[in-house]
């Protein structure tokens, strides 16, 4: 391997969150092989992915004192699923009042609000620029999914959150259960495709014995998610199977209520991606449709917007070679 096919692998491991992780397993085969070159290369990798997550979880503390000294709720999500790497941004959710925090985060770590997106305005999310911290903050605020639908799983998102060790800090992450349903919403009902981390993460959590399968079910179902959390389980089932003797532990009835598996997963443009037609669609209907049985107009109207802010962004992307402004 060439120093640039290096390069070109670390930005692989870096798009799929597993730098750390990753390149901790490269630096012991190169020890293996007796080859200080390439040793050295990854050691300076390390190190520096290393200095990054420990500059973003220091400003993610002070961030969540300034939140508990403000009286507010917050949680992470997502950014430290993937402990010992980290995600591309500090990732909050919190139910307080979007206009005090939004003067808390000015006043006390002199941020800066960057644009928003139709997407992000609609999924009730706020993005903060703050001096020194190369990462966005992004909090989420009383809302969850691509277009705010979600509201009794944010709701309870804070209550039912556990405190966690990540290094010498201590933070609030979503109970095992809400966790797989957040990525479940990012994964299969947003961006439709997979980053290596996410079949690590999820599988390894599958492994740890914190997941209630009946209670994900429960809450699955209360969020008109279920057939899409069970088809997230059983495709990370079927890839980790390709690597080992055999894939999740799962319970019959998670197999049984998943749409399809991890035979339709393909990699593209870095990612591991999964069929949005006629697929992903479907569980999009299958959300939608719960939603209106049970009356949430309100968030099925926010939901029935996705189709044309997909349009949207994909015309804007044809057109301008960018989405931005709009997903």
């Amino acid at each position: 391997m060439q120093r640039e096919e290096f390069d070109q692998f670390v930005a692989l491991a870096s798009t799929n969150h597993v730098v750390v992780r990753g390149m901790e397993a490269f630096y012991e085969t190169m020890l293996r092989m007796q080859d200080q070159t390439r040793a050295a290369w990854v050691k300076e990798v390390i190190e520096m992915e290393r200095a990054r997550i420990f500059n973003a979880l220091r400003f993610a503390r002070n961030i969540f004192d300034a939140f508990d000294e403000a009286g507010f709720d917050v949680t992470v999500m997502k950014s430290l699923d993937h402990w010992p790497d980290f995600g591309n941004d500090v990732d909050l959710y919190t139910n307080s009042p979007s206009d005090r925090v939004i003067e808390m985060m000015r006043h006390r770590f002199d941020a800066k609000l960057a644009p928003r997106s139709w997407g992000d305005r609609l999924a009730c999310k706020w993005n903060f620029v703050i001096p020194g911290l190369p990462e966005a903050v992004e909090i989420h605020m009383g809302r969850l999914g691509q277009t705010g639908e979600q509201l009794v799983l944010a709701s309870r998102l804070p209550s039912r959150a556990r405190s966690l060790q990540f290094g010498e800090y201590t933070f609030r992450v979503p109970s095992a259960s809400d966790r797989l349903m957040v990525s479940t919403l990012q994964r299969m009902y947003r961006h439709f495709y997979f980053r290596l981390c996410d079949v690590i993460d999820s599988a390894e959590l599958a492994a740890s014995g914190d997941l209630n399968y009946h209670e994900l079910r429960s809450a699955a179902q209360a969020a008109d998610i279920w057939e899409g959390v069970a088809t997230y389980l059983v495709i990370v089932s079927d890839y980790v199977s390709g690597f080992r003797e055999a894939g999740l532990d799962l319970p019959e009835f998670v197999i049984t209520a998943a749409r399809f598996g991890g035979n339709l997963v393909y990699f593209g443009k870095d990612f591991l991606r999964i069929p949005i037609l006629p697929q992903s669609a479907e569980l999009y209907r299958l959300q939608l449709a719960g939603l209106l049985r049970k009356k949430e107009l309100h968030s099925s109207a926010r939901l029935g917007l996705l189709p044309w802010l997909a349009t949207a962004a994909a015309v804007g992307q044809k057109i301008t070679g960018s989405d931005k402004g709009i997903w």
